[in-house]
């Protein structure tokens, strides 16, 4: 039986402590991508605590709008209190597979890290197709290779423990392929399909700051690391330091994604 990355309650609530960072630097690239201007309509699919649409609503002004929607409730209420503030932004739970705005709703579609964990990502990108204006903007971001992820590493360290979750840990890089990611937006009916790859290294104190919000649940991998027994809790944490070069001091963690855009 296979076992799924979920984002719960407690995933949702430390998901900015360990990931916020990352998330705002990268998310320029992503806006940049989509061709986000003031006056837009924009569709954030798997907000997460809705970082991205806050940029987004930022960029947009007052004359424009977001719709912030992830298939997490718990990640839903994490991005409403964020947004609280803003009444240009609409936030709903949607199936990004089975989207229920009516064709045609947006000028663009934006999606962080969430792609590669639709199950069938064709369909996906079909349902932001649809969704967009004649020449509006889809653009994704995905992860690369293990070595150059933040935290989506560890989860294939608890998956030698988790056999169950093998395949879902494999799943989050399966799009970081440049010639495979082109070719899911071309069947899609993209066109002008542009693939770019953005790479920095983060600097941490040390490594317990790094890894202690996993240690509490934060995000999916801290998640499926709680539920380990404690031998396999100490494995793994010990494995992700090696790996990591922990020698007592700072650590560095270069992270990697790659940009996708297609216009409809």
């Amino acid at each position: 039986m296979t076992q799924t990355l979920n984002y719960k309650a407690e995933a949702a609530a430390g998901y900015d402590a360990a990931f916020a960072e990352v998330t705002r630097y990268f998310t320029p690239y992503l806006l940049h991508a989509a061709g986000i201007t003031r006056g837009m309509q924009v569709l954030d699919i798997a907000t997460g605590t809705g970082l991205v649409a806050e940029a987004a609503l930022a960029e947009v002004g007052s004359g424009g709008s977001v719709n912030a929607a992830d298939i997490s409730p718990a990640m839903v209420r994490q991005a409403r209190l964020r947004l609280a503030r803003s009444d240009n932004v609409a936030i709903a739970v949607e199936n990004g597979e089975e989207l229920s705005f009516l064709d045609q709703s947006f000028d663009a579609v934006l999606c962080s890290l969430g792609l590669m964990f639709f199950p069938s990502p064709e369909r996906g990108l079909a349902e932001f197709h649809r969704v967009l204006r004649p020449r509006g903007r889809a653009a994704v971001s995905v992860n690369t290779v293990p070595e150059r992820s933040y935290n989506t590493r560890i989860n294939l360290a608890i998956a030698r423990y988790m056999p169950s979750l093998a395949e879902a840990a494999a799943r989050v890089f399966s799009l970081g392929n440049e010639t495979r990611l082109r070719s899911l937006f071309a069947a899609a009916g993209f066109q002008d399909v542009e693939i770019a790859t953005h790479r920095k290294a983060f600097t941490l104190p040390s490594f317990d700051a790094y890894f202690t919000p996993f240690e509490q649940g934060a995000g999916s991998p801290g998640q499926a690391f709680v539920s380990l027994p404690e031998a396999a809790r100490r494995a793994v944490r010990e494995e992700v330091r090696l790996d990591l070069g922990d020698a007592g001091g700072p650590i560095e963690v270069e992270v990697e994604y790659m940009f996708a855009s297609g216009r409809r």
